[in-house]
């Protein structure tokens, strides 16, 4: 049985495991064998180990410079770009929270969050095997794609600290405006440690290319895997682990915590969409290494992943844009920045398995259905999304998954499933099946997300209350929270 994974997760080459077991595509050889005996007619000798595998400077490099990419995308890129989104006197608020939110997500990763993510354990939750980065250290090294391939263990735990962090702090629009600066933080600390830590163990865990030789070691490794690596499930940069994840916890806390005093009655357009446009743009160049960077090897893939994000984008920026004109007579900046951010979505989870013209197709797909999202289906549910998360990567998350299982197809372009014991692609692809693994991954990161955040925003609630008095949302959180004010009066 073939399985199929996407974005790398890995730990200790050498003691536990590591990487995405079948990644689409990757090219992986079986390290060399042994040299035999230079005495011939000697008794035979136990064959000399293999030495280590050593990282890459090229691909250590690429990963160290994919992170910095990442946390740009998160301060400044999101920051900007929800901060210019929401009224002058709730801007430095909404900044304040992205920044703190990033910097107790960073610290709580390496005490205890790589570890519950990245090492043997359960379906659903690692081990406590590397708590405070035990054991890690500079010569430490982590499983790529490849057979053989490593990079430095600092490097991938590194790399993936900023996904945690910018999936945490995607929450914070669909709340904006509302809620007490303490209990953003305490809701984001519950969260990723009960939602996000098991949904990425759960779809990134696996025991690494090099577990895998044969069919019997191929049943180890799934067993050992996380439960939607196990059944096969296809992201390669996160379409479940970050924007599924975060838009749904979003989208209840729009609801538990209610809406913005005035909402529908007084205006509430956003006050500066030239820092939106500016923050757009800096999420669109850090996410070339948030999806090309987790392909985690300077290589081939990583060039299509590159070229995927780039005209997945592009091509939903355009979509938008033209729905946008024609259903309401003009095209605005904030849709077409917005259609870029649903493009980034919806190519998140399919970058590294699906063709360049499958992207594209994504991508055109994402914008007119992000539209709706934002538009008919937030009057449906009657939510204040303050910033749209649900409607840009709830919807723009669901469509790429399911697409990923589309288009990863080779029969439509895409690069199929690697076959780790045969070391070549398989031989075969159903979409219709794909398609159904998919799903299911959708629904466990809905329900799982949803039930973990209903919780997390009562027990917040319950300790030191979710909203802001009515007085302190009036006057902007800004100056109620915060003491200062971005522009003087």
């Amino acid at each position: 049985m073939v399985f199929a994974a996407g974005v790398a997760t890995s730990t200790a080459y050498a003691d536990t495991p590591a990487a995405a077991a079948v990644q689409a595509g990757a090219t992986g050889a079986a390290p060399a064998a042994p040299a035999a005996s230079a005495q011939a007619a000697a008794p035979a000798a136990a064959p000399a180990a293999a030495p280590a595998p050593v990282p890459n400077k090229g691909d250590t490099a690429w990963m160290t410079v994919s992170t910095l990419l990442v946390l740009l995308m998160t301060v400044p890129g999101l920051a900007l770009f929800y901060g210019g989104l929401v009224r002058s006197k709730n801007m430095l608020s909404i900044l304040m929270q992205v920044f703190v939110v990033t910097c107790a997500v960073y610290v709580l990763w390496a005490i205890y969050g790589y570890s519950l993510s990245f090492t043997a354990g359960n379906p659903f939750i690692g081990s406590f095997d590397k708590l405070f980065f035990k054991g890690m250290t500079p010569d430490s090294i982590a499983a790529t794609f490849s057979k053989g391939v490593v990079i430095p263990d600092f490097t991938f735990a590194a790399f993936q600290a900023t996904f945690a962090a910018i999936t945490c702090t995607l929450i914070i629009g669909s709340f904006a405006e509302r809620v007490k600066f303490s209990a953003v933080v305490l809701f984001c600390v519950l969260w990723f440690t009960f939602s996000y830590l098991p949904i990425a163990h759960m779809v990134w865990y696996w025991d690494g290319p090099d577990a895998i030789t044969d069919a019997a070691s191929l049943d180890v490794v799934t067993a050992n895997a996380g439960l939607l690596w196990a059944k096969g499930a296809l992201d390669f940069a996160g379409g479940t682990v970050v924007h599924i994840n975060a838009a749904i916890a979003g989208l209840v806390g729009s609801f538990v915590i209610g809406k913005r005093i005035g909402y529908g009655r007084e205006s509430m357009a956003p006050h500066n969409l030239t820092l939106t446009m500016v923050g757009a743009s800096l999420l669109w160049v850090g996410w070339f290494g948030f999806n090309a960077g987790s392909n985690l090897e300077a290589n081939g893939m990583a060039a299509l992943a590159f070229m995927n994000t780039m005209l997945a984008t592009a091509a939903a920026a355009l979509s938008w844009t033209a729905a946008e004109g024609l259903l309401k007579g003009k095209a605005s900046m904030l849709g077409a920045a917005s259609g870029a951010v649903a493009g980034l979505v919806a190519i998140t989870p399919a970058c590294g398995f699906v063709g360049p013209m499958g992207s594209i197709i994504i991508g055109l797909l994402a914008g007119v259905c992000c539209l709706w999202g934002v538009t008919g289906l937030k009057h449906m549910l009657g939510a204040d999304d303050s910033l749209d998360v649900f409607g840009v990567h709830g919807v723009g998350g669901i469509l790429g998954a399911l697409l990923t299982g589309v288009f990863a197809a080779p029969s439509l372009g895409g690069v199929g499933i690697y076959d780790y014991v045969a070391n070549a692609a398989a031989a075969e692809y159903s979409i219709s099946g794909q398609v159904w693994i998919q799903l299911q991954a959708v629904v466990v990161t809905l329900v799982w997300s949803g039930v973990v955040s209903y919780i997390c925003y009562k027990i917040v609630d319950a300790l030191i209350g979710l909203r802001v008095t009515e007085e302190e949302e009036r006057e902007g959180l800004d100056i109620s929270s915060h003491g200062e004010t971005a522009y003087t009066r």
